[in-house]
């Protein structure tokens, strides 16, 4: 049995693990040593990328700034997180505000510092990425279509970090990254509908508040085809090889999440079908080893 004490330090542990989604900074740790070994540097061994100290430091300071990102959101999101997300509100509230403050500042202090390792380039990226952030929450996230928009590149611009780090530029890395782009904006419009209820108690300018439910699923719905369009052109211009497999699946997978976001009516509906769309990413992320499946083997050995 755990003592009082004991309880109290898990429940801050797991307090602070759900400030920062420590889920989505491991996705992203891994998320970034994949593509260093399936797409950035397939001709380096396996241990040469896992022990390359320089971009260890530089997915160590992209996970300090996805982190402290986290922490400054959830600072200005407390209520309309209480409303939203009662029960994870209230989880998060074992860590008071000073703490949670003080490990964003001492997050972004590491960051620098780990970007330092790498370059001054690396240094000044980080530096504006984490004003960006802030800026973002501060300002431009309750402002509609925009915010949105900013909010689904700043989720994808810790992957420009490695492409800037390994030198490569190639087409097939830009089609990946607006492929996943369309698939972070669908998630970003699904995430405005499943906060309607705080958005609109609070007078956050989202675009379901300011345009409507059935304006927001038709702009998903756009996206969803935009996104299908870019599939076909990813199938039929590179080759893949079996990661064709992953692109075939996320078209049945966004169908699915078309037939089930214009049944959506209730709060729960809109929770799971955003779900689905973090599951197409986490499937997205581990597909790129379908790219050369044998590779693994060969730097292995």
């Amino acid at each position: 049995m755990l003592s009082p004490t004991q309880k109290q330090i898990m429940l801050k542990f797991f307090s602070m693990f759900s400030v920062v989604r420590g889920y989505n900074v491991a996705l992203v740790i891994i998320a970034q040593y994949i593509t260093a070994v399936f797409i950035m540097a397939p001709s380096q061994s396996l241990s040469q990328v896992l022990f390359d100290r320089s971009l260890f430091a530089l997915i160590l300071a992209t996970a300090g700034a996805v982190a402290s990102g986290y922490i400054i959101n959830n600072f200005y999101d407390s209520e309309k997180d209480r409303i939203n997300r009662p029960r994870k509100s209230i989880l998060e509230q074992y860590v008071g505000l000073n703490t949670k403050l003080s490990l964003y500042f001492v997050l972004n202090f590491l960051v620098v510092i780990a970007a330092s390792y790498v370059s001054f380039r690396s240094v000044l990226f980080f530096s504006i990425y984490i004003f960006a952030i802030w800026f973002y929450s501060h300002k431009i996230k309750k402002r509609p279509i925009i915010g949105n928009l900013i909010s689904a590149i700043l989720t994808i611009t810790p992957f420009f970090a490695i492409f800037l780090y390994y030198k490569n530029y190639s087409s097939l890395i830009f089609v990946f990254g607006f492929y996943l782009f369309l698939v972070l904006s669908m998630r970003e419009l699904v995430k405005d509908l499943e906060n309607l209820k705080g958005d609109l108690t609070l007078d956050y300018k989202t675009i379901p508040v300011v345009y409507g439910e059935s304006t927001t699923k038709i702009m998903v719905l756009c996206l969803v085809l935009i996104n299908v369009l870019v599939t076909c052109y990813l199938v039929s211009s590179y080759d893949l090889g079996r990661m064709d497999y992953f692109f075939y699946g996320s078209i049945t997978l966004l169908t699915l999440v078309v037939l089930l976001l214009f049944k959506a009516k209730k709060h729960q509906h809109y929770v799971q079908i955003h779900n689905l769309l973090k599951l197409l990413i986490l499937l997205g992320v581990f597909s790129i080893i379908l790219l050369n499946p044998n590779l693994i083997m060969s730097k292995i050995l």
